[in-house]
């Protein structure tokens, strides 16, 4: 019996381009005639066929794979991640799993996987995620909501504040108040300004397409935005913009205030802001997407012995639970845990990809941990590159290995906030250091 743990490794990882999506008005989305799973089969095969034909990896090496959606349901619903497999020509001797933990679904197959290989079970996997929110929105939220606060439902829980809970943008508006004075929506917009400018600067770069480890960003075929019968390629994320202070703070606010007695109540808060409205924006949060991510992980001996490089090791994970009222507190614990576990601290880091789901979220998190604005999201992060919900935690995992790469740093984190209350950290080394 070898009980020893092994060692895991990165191995490659891809994505699609992450499309603007448009619920109401789906041909002016890139990927609107496409459902979820056929966009993570296109992706797969192009991954396959090309990338890791490269490397002599095929289907056939691959033993179990994760698929992460936000929202497994109606077409997003996998058959415990198999249909996504069945599309892309996988044989049937392939193991799957669906995993829905919301925002990091991706994350979480990483890390499932991972176990599995520091465990012996497992020499070959590959982790995957899906999202899209065109065609796909989040249901079943109002029905959950009511029977919270129904006085004759068995589920009756006065204490909870479930409409705060399962709204993200309120969340994201409690946390920014609870976390008065640190913080303005000036400090909000500008690290929104900063995500689209150096998102684009990327792009222009062509950073995500080429460059370190073959780039990341696979083209896809859609459509033309507004014009579904004319194809287009599909190369680059559509939501970048380049913006301006100025631009951004004008835009209208989404999100409501609490009051909370602590900042002086409504009083306080307005003499504060200047207004009644709440913080978030689209200037300041990540906007509505649809793409799809993969990452091969294998044991680091059998990459060794088929002659393939690491990107990266997978050294340490985490994962917590916080009031889900201030959900985006949840990078915070699960970053400690993940830290703790490889006998590190917040200073050992070299880059960070903090998902900007909102900017509040990573604001708070570099706050907690002391870190430098200039080793955080440096190509970008999901206020402008996207945030389709389940397929996010690869791109940041897979990102961070190619900046570590870029910008020799050895050791990185991946850490998102997650809808529910919850966070996720994935600590990665690069081993060229």
């Amino acid at each position: 019996m070898n009980l020893g743990i092994k060692e895991v490794w990165l191995v490659d990882y891809a994505r699609t381009a992450f499309s603007r999506s448009r619920p109401n008005q789906p041909e002016r989305d890139v990927f609107g005639g496409i459902r979820g799973d056929e966009l993570l089969a296109r992706l797969l095969i192009k991954f396959f066929d090309g990338k890791l034909a490269d490397k002599e990896i095929s289907r056939h090496d691959i033993e179990e794979v994760s698929v992460g959606v936000a929202s497994g349901v109606l077409e997003n619903w996998t058959y415990g991640g198999k249909i996504p497999l069945f599309l892309a020509g996988f044989p049937e001797k392939v193991s799957s799993f669906f995993i829905d933990k919301q925002c990091s679904s991706a994350g979480a197959g990483i890390h499932m996987l991972a176990m599995e290989i520091m465990t012996g079970y497992t020499k070959c996997a590959l982790a995957t995620g899906f999202e899209h929110m065109t065609r796909v929105r989040r249901v079943g939220i109002d029905p959950a909501i009511e029977r919270y606060k129904d006085e004759n439902s068995l589920f009756y829980h006065p204490e909870y504040d479930m409409e705060t809970s399962m709204n993200m943008l309120q969340t994201a508006q409690r946390l920014y108040e609870e976390e008065i004075p640190k913080f303005t929506k000036e400090d909000l917009d500008k690290f929104g300004v900063r995500s689209h400018n150096l998102t684009i600067k990327s792009q222009e770069e062509k950073w995500f397409t080429n460059g370190v480890n073959g780039g990341e960003i696979i083209p896809i075929e859609g459509h033309v935005a507004g014009n579904p019968d004319i194809p287009m390629l599909v190369e680059k994320d559509m939501t970048a913009r380049k913006s301006t202070l100025e631009g951004v703070a004008g835009l209208r606010r989404i999100s409501v205030p609490f009051y909370l007695d602590k900042n002086g109540g409504k009083e306080g808060y307005i003499e504060r802001e200047g207004t009644g409205e709440g913080v978030i924006t689209a200037g300041n949060s990540s906007p509505l997407n649809a793409g799809a991510t993969t990452a091969l992980l294998m044991e680091a001996e059998e990459a060794k012995l088929r002659n393939l490089e690491a990107m990266a090791r997978i050294i340490s994970i985490g994962w917590a639970g916080v009031d889900p009222r201030v959900m985006g507190r949840g990078p915070v614990p699960a970053t400690q845990k993940a830290l703790e576990h490889a006998n590190l601290t917040a200073e050992d880091i070299d880059f960070w990809e903090i998902n900007e789901a909102f900017c509040i979220v990573a604001l708070n998190c570099m706050d907690k941990f002391n870190i430098p604005e200039d080793k955080v999201n440096i190509k970008g992060g999901s206020t402008a590159i996207g945030h389709p919900l389940g397929a996010t935690m690869i791109r940041l995992t897979g990102t961070l290995a190619r900046i570590l790469k870029d910008k020799n740093g050895k050791y990185g984190v991946a850490n998102a906030c997650v809808g529910g209350g919850q966070g996720l950290a994935t600590i990665i080394e690069n081993l060229d250091f």
